[in-house]
């Protein structure tokens, strides 16, 4: 059965694969569809954003679909950058440029009310029909300054208090067992799992 994943962030269907493990699952993405219809990511939650991914995008491939929306919420900017994470910078958006106006809005505060989460929202669908939705969260602060290589995205700057590291110094291996990402795929893989049982029965 195909599972089509609907990004183009090769880091992000990397870590997507890892967190699912379903070795029945042939899993594909949007790059594998180039003609595929152009997602606006307009919903005012991870949620609708994720619905409009899977459900779309399985209305097109004809088959199984994952939809993701994730983003990092400081309290310190009144939730930003949410939705709009990918894009915070603008036009010329980038991890980097991203990162580099987190860090230049969050100058005068101070280290106790630097408070942020990650969230991540999952929604599967098949042929156009939603299935399940899904969200896991994950607690962390923001740094001072970009600390470590590993990861993607806002990693550099979100820091695990019990490590006291940012998840892009704690790597894959860490970061896998811990992450938003990690708890909302955790419960989306046992609802996949059940699926494709389903589909085999029937």
């Amino acid at each position: 059965m195909e599972l089509v994943v609907a990004t183009k962030n090769s880091k992000k269907l990397r870590e997507i694969k890892d967190l699912i493990k379903e070795r029945s699952l042939k899993m594909t993405s949007l790059s594998d569809y180039p003609e595929a219809p152009r997602i606006i990511e307009n919903g005012d939650t991870f949620k609708e954003n994720a619905i409009k991914k899977a459900v779309k995008i399985s209305r097109y491939a004809g088959c199984l679909t994952l939809g993701e929306d994730s983003g990092l919420c400081i309290e310190a900017l009144k939730g930003e950058p949410g939705v709009r994470s990918s894009r915070f910078s603008g036009k010329n958006k980038s991890d980097l440029a991203n990162n580099h106006k987190v860090l230049r809005l969050m100058e005068e505060v101070p280290p106790g009310s630097r408070k942020a989460f990650y969230v991540c929202a999952v929604a599967l669908a098949d042929c156009g029909r939603l299935l399940s939705v899904k969200e896991g969260k994950c607690y962390g602060v923001i740094a001072s300054k970009q600390r470590g290589s590993s990861g993607f995205g806002y990693d550099p700057l979100f820091i695990i208090p019990g490590y006291g590291k940012t998840f892009a110094q704690l790597g894959e291996g860490v970061k896998h067992r811990i992450s938003h990402r990690y708890h909302a795929m955790k419960q989306m893989r046992e609802v996949i799992k059940k699926y494709i049982e389903k589909q085999r029965d029937s």
